[in-house]
């Protein structure tokens, strides 16, 4: 199950989902319509258009590993959204418009209660089980 953690730079985006009323499609499905193209179907960066950019995409299945462990809920859902940082590099698009989908509660461990768009926590719980062990 994917960690609730400390969600500082996704708290700023919190009111950006709206809530449209229908469900979203699961996780699997978003990655498939979403990331697949640069990521590739297992998330290792080697999608069929990953040698067409000018940045690799990352290897998703490596998140966990490089986190010592711990799968980064927080950093990965900002980074989908669209929120990268000062020191981002990347070249992924902002998918935030795209996920806008009801909302849900995201309890961080000091007990924070922050609203996120439902599809993007599936999206990050789905990218959890694609880690390597």
């Amino acid at each position: 199950m994917l960690k609730r953690l400390t969600l500082f730079p996704f708290a700023l985006l919190a009111g950006l989902g709206a809530c449209s009323g229908a469900a979203p499609p699961s996780g699997n499905v978003l990655y498939r319509q979403n990331c697949v193209a640069c990521h590739g179907a297992g998330g290792a960066g080697d999608g069929p258009l990953a040698t067409d950019l000018p940045v690799p995409p990352a290897n998703l299945r490596g998140l966990a590993a490089a986190n010592g462990g711990e799968f980064p809920a927080e950093d990965v859902m900002a980074t989908i959204y669209g929120y990268r940082g000062k020191e981002s590099k990347g070249l992924m698009p902002a998918f935030g418009g795209i996920l806008d989908s009801p909302e849900t509660m995201w309890t961080a461990p000091d007990g924070r209660e922050v609203t996120i768009p439902s599809a993007l926590v599936m999206l990050a719980e789905y990218l959890e089980t694609l880690q390597d062990h």
